[in-house]
This record gives structure tokens, C-alpha cells and sequence, in this order.
């Protein structure tokens, strides 16, 4: 079946403000963000791609565009299945005070019990992007072959749920894997099984050093948490 390469949206405002956005719109890369974006091209310029795959939410269709630029016969498809975790009342909140929920705990240690105030569970969230990946490897497979490749960009608590699934891993565990903002995860699918193929690669390791020491990424600005986030 298809390779799947999932993108996380560039560094975004609301990742440099420790704002959790959810589906709050407006929210767009910063310059940062927009950088890595502009930079997607360069690291995919040996990859040849079938299709473009999105979240409506803006941050991610700024993250494809250059992408996009740079590829003008590479049509981009909006898939509403892959858009972020709809954290209902939480949306719009400082994860700061946010550790401060009880909810927060079950949220790291027991997510498949986890259901947002006014929004939805992470277990629902997992399946409506487990659905949209298994359709779209399909369609991707029927309309241009079984080693078709493919781009989706979507958001760090999406990635990391399809990660679990492709490994077999359970909900509970995701908050084990750590993807950075406009990072590249890859997955191969096959009839039996998929193969993780590459893990929230950004091309360096510059994330490895002592937080003190490095630029923040704003990676922790989601309810899955990132670099510092528990």
C-alpha cells in the first residue's frame, strides 16, 4: 500500500505563547514556523509525491504551501478527519494553568479515558484519524499505485495516535512519542502490517541539547506535551 509522510505544522504562536489553540482560529506559523515551512520543499525535493493531504486549520495550510509553490501540479486535498483534537473548553487556556486540572493527569497517564469539557475524547480523535489514513492510503494506492507516496499535514496529538496505531501501541502509551513541530514521521503501509519508517525527523539533533542551552520549540504547547512537558 502507500507510504505515508506525516508533517506536524511549523512552530506556531500559539506553540511560542504555551497557549493551547485546538481549533481556535487565526492561529498562523511564526517566524519560525514559517521558515521550517519554507524549508519543506528542500527536505522533500527527492520525494516523489502523489498527493498533499491537510488540516483546514490555518497553521498547517501555511506549512504545506511552499510545498505547494514549489510543486505547482501537486493538488492539496483538505481532509476535516486529521484537524487538531477538539479540546472544547480547554481551547484557548494556558497549558500552564492547564497542569493544574485533574483532567491533565489522565490526560498524560490514561488518555484513552480522557474526554475534554465540551469537546472530544482522545479516543474518538484516534479513530477519525485512523479512518481518514486507511481511506486515503486506498485512494492513493488505487489512483497512483501500491508505492505511491504521499504527504498529510495534521498536528502533534494526531501524529502521535497514528503512530501508536501503526505501531500497535496502546492510547495510554502515546505520550512516549515526542514529534516537533514541521518534523517529518513516515509510515509504510503494507496488507499485513505498517512499518515506521522515520519518527518526528526535523534533520538534526539540535532538540537533543539541555533545554537551557537550545532555542525552545514551543513543542509543549499541546495537550500531548512535548520537550519539558510531563
Amino acid at each position: 500500500m502507500a507510504t505515508l509522510i506525516l508533517v506536524r505544522h511549523g512552530r506556531s504562536t500559539a506553540n511560542t505563547s504555551g497557549v493551547l489553540a485546538g481549533r481556535t482560529p487565526g492561529v498562523a506559523l511564526d517566524e519560525r514556523g514559517a521558515a521550517q515551512a519554507a524549508a519543506l520543499p528542500g527536505r522533500l525535493a527527492g520525494v516523489p509525491l502523489a498527493a498533499v493531504v491537510s488540516s483546514p486549520l490555518q497553521r498547517c495550510r501555511e506549512t504545506v504551501r511552499p510545498l505547494l509553490d514549489a510543486r505547482p501540479g501537486l493538488q492539496l486535498h483538505t481532509e476535516q478527519r486529521i484537524s487538531e483534537c477538539d479540546y472544547g473548553d480547554w481551547s484557548g487556556r494556558k497549558l500552564a494553568e492547564l497542569m493544574d486540572e485533574p483532567l491533565m493527569q489522565v490526560v498524560q497517564a490514561h488518555a484513552s479515558a480522557a474526554a475534554f469539557p465540551g469537546g472530544e475524547s482522545m479516543r474518538a480523535m484516534q479513530a477519525r484519524a485512523v479512518d481518514a489514513v486507511r481511506d486515503w492510503n486506498e485512494r492513493i494506492e488505487a489512483e497512483h499505485g501500491e508505492d505511491a507516496v504521499y504527504a498529510m499535514c495534521s498536528h502533534g496529538d494526531i501524529i502521535k495516535a497514528l503512530v501508536a496505531d501503526a505501531l500497535g501501541l496502546h492510547l495510554d502509551l502515546f505520550q512516549r512519542i515526542q514529534v516537533d513541530p514541521c518534523s517529518l514521521t513516515v509510515i509504510r503501509y503494507t496488507r499485513l502490517r505498517p512499518f515506521l519508517v522515520r519518527l518526528g525527523d526535523t534533520g538534526d539533533l539540535a532538540g537533543l541539547a539541555p533545554r537551557e542551552t537550545r532555542e525552545d520549540d514551543g513543542g509543549a504547547a499541546e495537550v500531548g506535551g512535548g520537550a519539558g512537558a510531563p
